[in-house]
């Protein structure tokens, strides 16, 4: 029986990542027009990663490009993927612990809970990028994570649905349960024990944190 569940935050708990994507392909089409498709290479990244990645030495970029994407996120609708509230309610009935891992930082965080004050209630603890040194795919945060619960990650069930989040899960050896609204089924498959679409019909997933 599984003790605990990891969450990531955009495409798991919130239907964000076709938002971050069209922001991010905007940056990219600005900055390198001659280089499709780097919004989908840096899924699971943190800031500091992209801006150390493709915008090093470029300071008044960084500004900029941080300037609008605080605006971006503070006009951001935050809606949950379908079915989350109920589940999360859920698992926290039969006692489960729960967490979110997010290579998101502090600040986007701030513009959460003034959209949802109520998410603090659902978890026991928020790890954001400011918690690790190594972000997805290394295994660190989730196992922060797990540790944070006073839990070994084999009693974790780890929630996915960017490649480098499912090889985070992966490589801290924690039960993946991971959500096509990212990247195609066949996709998510190859990296999780469970794939779904959303949480609108969990009772195989809350079957795992039963006896």
């Amino acid at each position: 029986m599984k003790k605990a569940a990891l969450f990531d935050l955009d495409g798991v708990v919130f239907d964000t990542e076709p938002l971050y994507s069209q922001f991010w392909g905007s940056v990219f089409k600005r900055y390198y027009p001659d280089q499709p498709g780097l919004e989908q290479k840096i899924k699971g990244s943190t800031l500091v990663q992209i801006y150390d990645r493709y915008f090093a030495g470029r300071q008044s970029d960084q500004d900029n490009i941080t300037k609008d994407l605080n605006e971006f996120e503070h006009n951001m609708p935050f809606r949950y993927i379908p079915g989350f509230e109920s589940f999360i309610v859920a698992l926290r009935e039969r006692g489960v612990k729960t967490a979110v891992v997010t290579s998101s930082n502090a600040e986007k965080m701030g513009n959460v809970y003034r959209a949802h004050p109520e998410l603090s209630s659902y978890f026991d603890t928020v790890l954001t990028s400011e918690d690790f040194t190594r972000s997805k795919p290394d295994p660190e945060g989730y196992l922060k994570g797990a540790e944070r619960l006073g839990l070994d990650p084999s009693e974790c069930v780890g929630f996915e649905d960017s490649v480098n989040g499912l090889k985070s899960l992966n490589a801290a050896k924690v039960f993946t349960v991971g959500l096509d609204t990212t990247n195609p089924c066949e996709v998510v498959a190859e990296y999780a024990d469970i794939v779904v679409s959303d949480f609108a019909t969990p009772e195989a997933i809350i079957a795992l944190f039963e006896a």
